[in-house]
């Protein structure tokens, strides 16, 4: 189970990102969805961009919301805070976090079918 989106249109400011394509959702931070880019970077980007094709989120996210009902939802493994600055800054350990993780959170949603194109 895998929530996936799609770009809703093309964009200049996003031209990392492909009109149509399929993205597994990696977490929720302040509303907005990280997703592995074109080239294969987890970042964030405002969920507005999206479609959701597969609302179904994996049942071992952990939600919080922020003061202003900002939602974050992450795996347990990748929720953790700083865990993104140290995975940019490569350290080791929590880059092998992140794919692994990753990788069985794909591999859930090939599994399941919910990557499949429309």
């Amino acid at each position: 189970m895998a929530m996936i989106v799609k770009l809703k249109r093309r964009s200049r400011r996003y031209h990392d990102l492909t009109y149509g394509q399929h993205y597994t959702v990696l977490g929720i931070e302040a509303d907005d969805f990280r997703i592995l880019n074109d080239q294969g970077r987890p970042y964030l980007y405002p969920s507005r961009l999206f479609e959701v094709v597969d609302p179904q989120e994996p049942e071992n996210w952990t939600t919080e919301f922020g003061e202003d009902g900002e939602r974050y939802s992450y795996p347990p493994p990748l929720n953790t805070p700083g865990f993104f600055e140290d995975f940019f800054d490569s350290k080791t350990a929590t880059v092998a976090t992140f794919w692994r993780t990753v990788n069985e959170q794909l591999v859930e949603a090939a599994a399941s079918g919910t990557m499949e194109p429309d």
